[in-house]
């Protein structure tokens, strides 16, 4: 059998800018997470029956009765039509089914139906798998007698099972759906030919995007808005396309159109196409900066974030005039936060000696130190750390300011964003030596938190502030706390991936 394409996809965590990001007129800070989502797809070798229509079949081995076949008929009178098998044990599955739909139908427009025939052959065997963090793995730790740490979590399998339909399975936040979608129209569109093979092979933001890269993305904010029933802001997306980035959402006239779930005569690609201006979103390159580690933790309550949402646009049209003030607010400190933390990078490769001396010193003290002693900055034994150290400290300082005024947000609008026992959690965090700062990510609510920590080079493990942070996690009574190995990525967006490479990919797609 030949190699399948295989694509991943990020997922998500959006540092700063919940609820504002909605709006086009303010942004978020969103960082793409080293957790992936992986879909393989291969050309089935030979039909499943001697004659019939192309079949798809689509399997995510993590999860039980999770496997669907679609048949396809691409010559019908009212446009390419992918139509689920269903039987008395299997269930639906939306997303898969509209990102099949419509991909397909794209493909058509652009490839035309007798070349995309050709293509497909006899159909296609399709896997979608996701990292361990997308779901919680309490139960998987518990029944392994293993105590919720990061050892623990490095030990279990790759792609572990779940032992849950999808309906039931426990998410941690990280994007999943996004993620998903966007894995799997990205793969389609590159192993049926409709965008070049190079289109994955640049990283970073939209300034040096494919044209690829960019048609990847409109369809997959296209197709997983319909599959939830909305036009979100879609920065789940397209942090899962390009990366960490300071993102600015599109208007959601331009996909209102292709909202409707008859897809009879549809044509997409002049909607979609990269080419139409009214994809206004805005990317711009955002990164942490070097030393520092993003350190998440699944909290075990959860919330609901259309209820949240909701909730708070409703206070937000209630009152306009206060809410405007406060988002403001909120923006500046939002933008401040990511100025920041851009230029701490800045600095670290125009003084490195400097940058790495600084993050090694202010590891060993807690960051209410920084603040009682106003001179720590220009101590005499380290003055030419100062620029570093007063831009920690101003990165810890916007971070609590935007924990400030969410929590105030949250009480005008009656809604947890940082419910009570979370703030609890956060200060408890933040007091431990070497932690710049953290939060709640997204819309909040009692689901997960984040922080950004310092992690210095050549130092013992014991000795890190991810570890006392650990520490902190496993010792706190307060709400029951999991951490995720999940870090910022590296390799950004989208990217194609080699079989081989991915520690238990093949065993999970050859389903040995």
């Amino acid at each position: 059998m030949s190699s399948p394409t295989v694509i991943s996809s990020p997922g998500k965590v959006l540092l700063a800018g919940g609820y504002l990001v909605l709006d086009p007129a303010y942004s978020g800070v969103v960082v793409s997470t080293s957790s992936r989502f992986y879909t393989a797809i291969e050309t089935l070798p030979q039909p499943a029956r001697a004659e019939g229509p192309i079949q798809i079949r689509v399997k995510s081995p993590q999860f039980v009765n999770a496997s669907w076949l679609y048949l396809v008929d691409l010559a019908g009178p009212y446009g390419v039509r992918v139509e689920p098998v269903v039987d008395s044990t299997s269930t639906k599955n939306k997303f898969v089914h509209l990102a099949l739909q419509r991909t397909l139908t794209l493909a058509a427009e652009l490839k035309s139906v007798g070349t995309l025939q050709n293509t497909l052959s006899y159909g296609l065997d399709i896997t979608i798998v996701g990292d361990n963090d997308f779901y919680s793995q309490r139960a998987q730790l518990t029944a392994r007698n293993l105590s919720p740490t990061l050892g623990s979590l490095s030990k279990l399998p790759p792609f572990n099972t779940t032992g849950v339909h999808i309906a039931d399975v426990h998410k941690t936040g990280l994007g999943s759906s996004a993620a998903l979608i966007t894995s799997l129209v990205s793969g389609l569109l590159l192993h049926l030919n409709v965008i070049p093979a190079d289109s994955f092979a640049t990283e970073g933001g939209t300034a040096s995007a494919s044209e690829g890269r960019k048609l990847a993305h409109n369809l997959a904010q296209y197709v997983h808005c319909l599959a939830q029933g909305k036009v979100g802001s879609g920065f789940d997306v397209s942090a899962a396309v390009f990366g960490s980035q300071l993102y600015t959402r599109f208007d959601p006239a331009v996909i209102e159109p292709l909202m409707s779930e008859n897809l009879a005569n549809q044509v997409l690609y002049p909607i979609l196409a990269p080419s139409n201006s009214a994809w206004d979103y805005r990317v711009e390159p955002f990164k942490l900066p070097p030393q520092t580690r993003l350190m998440l933790a699944d909290v075990d309550a959860g919330s609901d974030t259309p209820s949240l949402v909701g909730k708070v646009l409703k206070w937000r049209q209630a009152n306009a005039v206060n809410a405007k003030t406060l988002w403001d607010t909120i923006d500046s400190l939002n933008q401040g936060l990511s100025k920041t933390l851009l230029g701490l990078s800045a600095i670290s490769e125009k003084n490195p000696t400097a940058y790495r001396k600084a993050v090694k010193y202010i590891s060993t003290i807690q960051s209410v130190q920084w603040l009682a002693n106003p001179n720590i900055a220009v101590n005499s034994d380290h003055s030419d750390l100062k620029e570093v150290i007063e831009g920690f400290i101003e990165a810890r300082n916007l971070s609590e300011g935007i924990r400030a005024n969410m929590r105030a947000m949250g009480q005008h609008a009656d809604v947890p964003i940082e419910p009570p026992e979370q703030t609890a959690l956060l200060d408890a965090c933040i007091s431990v030596a070497g932690v710049v700062g953290g939060g709640v990510p997204g819309a909040g609510g009692y689901d997960a938190i984040w922080l950004l920590v310092l992690d210095p080079v050549n130092c013992p493990p014991e000795e890190l502030p991810s570890s006392r942070v650990e520490r902190v996690w496993s010792t706190y009574t307060g709400l029951d706390v999991s951490p995720l190995l999940a870090s910022e990525s590296i390799a950004k967006g989208v990217r194609v991936e080699v079989l081989d490479d991915v520690p238990g990919l093949r065993d999970i797609v050859r389903g040995s």
